[in-house]
């Protein structure tokens, strides 16, 4: 019954993961892990949160608001007022755009190397994936990005971006809008470690989508929610294309409390930012200026996977790039993480 899978999930992996903290603990027989694999925030949820979640907890024998009204509101509020659409992560935001403009064929251009989920979504949904590389240091090169988005439907491009941790200027990405016919979805996962502002591009352009989640600076990984600004004319058509009751109502619920607390933000942010200047002095191996809650090291001429055990061995759990596409085997990226964590590792790297 094989014969029955598509040719693209029989012949790929499919999207890799980090290896998890009870893996490596069991294997190498450590009680306490140190995990800066998956860009989590480290602190637990807001008490605020919390709170809200199991409010809603009681509740959860009833379908949830079908457009999430009342964190739609709670985005506004913070945010301003624009328009929003949610999804399970920034995910499920991603295949639901896709799913809204992308016919089977067309094109879907990428920045890589970048978060391979994008390439992934768009050929689950028979789409052409063209991957347009960086320049040698990471940066985009916004004549040869425009040249590939010519007659593409939508394009991919993530800022801060993951793996590499550095950002687009927002003078770029209008530049980008200007010429595109197309839609850019613009990846901001990791926006609120950046000094960026890239929210005043949507007052001006109509083919812009800014995706955010709630699982990095608002520490609901596991809740998954993800949430983006869309032009008007979208989001009917968005609706439309939408798994119904996506987002469950205690995940909703979370987000609506984690975005009043704004001491908790600025908590973690500064956090972030101090621990991220400190790998960037500190690692002994030559580390890329970050905008994001993780650093990216090359470790040559040793490998990415081959640092990723040896630091597995002393307790430390991070990521080997080797399977972001276009990037190569002697790279692993770094997750801020709770200060024993961040020090754990330093003290590691500095051994290997």
């Amino acid at each position: 019954m094989r014969r029955l899978v598509r040719a693209c999930f029989s012949g790929s992996e499919g999207y890799s993961y980090a290896k998890s903290a009870e893996d490596v603990a069991r294997e190498h027989g450590i009680d306490r892990v140190a995990r800066l694999a998956s860009n989590e925030n480290p602190r637990p949820p807001s008490p605020a949160a919390v709170e809200a979640a199991a409010v809603a907890l009681q509740a959860a024998n009833r379908y949830p608001d079908t457009r999430a009204a009342p964190l739609i509101d709670a985005l506004r509020r913070y945010h301003g007022d624009y328009r929003f659409v949610t999804g399970v992560g920034m995910d499920g935001v991603i295949e639901t755009v896709i799913r809204t403009v992308v016919e089977p064929g067309e094109a879907v251009v990428v920045s890589t190397p970048t978060f391979s989920f994008y390439g992934l979504a768009a050929a689950a949904h028979g789409a052409r994936v063209i991957n347009v590389p960086r320049r040698e240091d990471f940066s985009v090169d916004p004549e040869v990005f425009i040249e590939a988005c010519r007659g593409a439907k939508l394009a991919f491009l993530c800022s801060p971006n993951n793996p590499t941790g550095n950002s687009v200027l927002p003078e770029m990405v209008e530049e980008i809008l200007e010429e595109m016919e197309g839609l850019l979805f613009l990846d901001n996962a990791y926006i609120d470690f950046a000094d960026i502002d890239y929210r005043p591009l949507m007052r001006r352009h109509e083919n812009l989508v800014l995706g955010r989640t709630m699982s990095k600076i608002f520490a609901l990984a596991g809740l998954r929610v993800g949430y983006a600004f869309v032009p008007e004319w979208l989001e009917p058509f968005y609706h439309r294309a939408a798994t119904p009751f996506a987002l469950s109502s205690v995940s909703a619920a979370a987000a609506v409390g984690a975005l009043a607390d704004t001491d908790r933000v600025r908590e973690t942010c500064d956090h972030v930012k101090q621990w991220r200047q400190r790998f960037l002095d500190e690692v002994p191996f030559r580390t890329y200026p970050s905008d994001a809650n993780f650093v990216m090291i090359d470790v040559a001429p040793r490998t990415g996977d081959e640092v990723v055990e040896r630091l597995a061995a002393r307790g430390v759990l991070v990521r080997s790039c080797t399977s972001f596409p276009g990037l190569g085997n002697r790279y692993i990226r770094v997750s801020i993480g709770e200060d024993w964590e961040n020090v754990r590792f330093l003290e590691a790297a500095k051994n290997l």
